[in-house]
């Protein structure tokens, strides 16, 4: 792996993490609305996986997706202006937090219905078979989506038609505020994956390096046939479900020993370590990445909210 490799992620990784940090900020100051699901402690995850992906391969998430439309390139201004509801928005301001998408990215969102988006997963996968490409998906979910129809149905379907789909369970140890072991009978998401003729493969979420190679082998196996593919990556956030959890249900001591796991500072020791990768570099990056969430902040408080005459806009197909 390349030094300048490491370095990009490390730049996107600090991107997502000060970005998440100013929407938090944001929404105490009344500023977002609605709901907030932030991904501090699982940069790894979206950023790693997504490096794996070639041109065309498609990405769809659930509502905890900023730092999946910035690991796929979505311009920082326009998702800060989304945010806050502005007509400059990614999705023009329709849409908040929890429905980011871009067409052009082949980034279909954003679903906040809780694994309403795995039989949309299963539906492009099966467009670009009757297509006859090789594009793949990426399809991302918590691990208490595992409990949900959606869940079962999109995996057996896509196990009998041998669709080209990822499926990456995010596994952060809590469904909102509930333990994975109280909710889940199977002691672990890889017990899923047989049931539908796959075979799970558990990562370590938290460090991008690992999460990259799995997942890049897990695109070679759907190219070359294989099937659909499960990835487990265990991961931590390290915040709230969204900004209204008060976390009763955590200790502070089970968040700190995930804290000494900190998917950035992970890369950060692999660059000093197998680099020699001196400090006032990355400290370069962490300015540059400042600079570039406050311009966003700044673009977004500046642009004009949707007007009134287009509420109803985009709802009906024009003739």
């Amino acid at each position: 792996m390349e030094k300048e490799t490491y370095l990009n992620w490390y730049r996107q990784m600090v991107l997502i993490r000060r970005f998440e940090q100013r929407c938090a900020e944001l929404y105490q100051l009344g500023k977002i609305g609605g709901f907030l699901h932030l991904y501090i402690g699982q940069e790894a995850v979206a950023v790693g996986s997504i490096a794996a992906r070639k041109e065309g391969d498609h990405v769809i998430t659930a509502y905890r997706d900023h730092a999946h439309a910035l690991a796929v390139g979505a311009d920082p201004n326009a998702l800060m202006a989304e945010l806050m509801g502005k007509e400059t928005g990614i999705s023009k301001g329709r849409g908040g937090s929890m429905h980011l998408a871009d067409v052009n990215l082949q980034f279909w969102g954003g679903y906040a219905v809780v694994g309403g988006h795995l039989p949309r997963a299963v539906g492009i996968a099966l467009a670009e078979n009757y297509r006859g490409t090789d594009k793949g998906v990426l399809c991302y979910f918590g691990d208490g989506s595992s409990n949900i129809g959606y869940f079962h149905e999109s995996l057996n379907l896509a196990g009998v038609w041998d669709l080209p789909v990822v499926f990456i369970v995010e596994n952060n140890q809590y469904g909102m505020g509930t333990a994975i072991g109280r909710s889940t009978a199977a002691k672990s998401m890889l017990d899923r994956a047989p049931g539908y003729g796959m075979t799970g493969v558990l990562v370590n979420g938290m460090d991008v390096v690992e999460v990259y190679e799995a997942t890049l082998q897990a695109f070679e196996r759907i190219r070359n046939g294989e099937g659909p593919q499960f990835l487990e990556l265990t991961t931590y956030r390290f915040e709230g479900h969204s900004m209204g959890d008060p976390l009763r249900y955590r200790t502070k001591d089970e968040v700190e020993k995930w804290r000494e796991d900190d998917p950035i500072g992970i890369l950060e020791r692999r660059l000093h370590s197998e680099y020699g990768t001196e400090q006032k570099e990355l400290d370069k990056i962490d300015e540059d990445v400042e600079a570039i969430v406050e311009e966003a902040v700044l673009f977004a408080e500046q642009s004009p909210l949707p007007p009134l005459d287009s509420l109803f806009d985009n709802i009906y197909v024009e003739a």
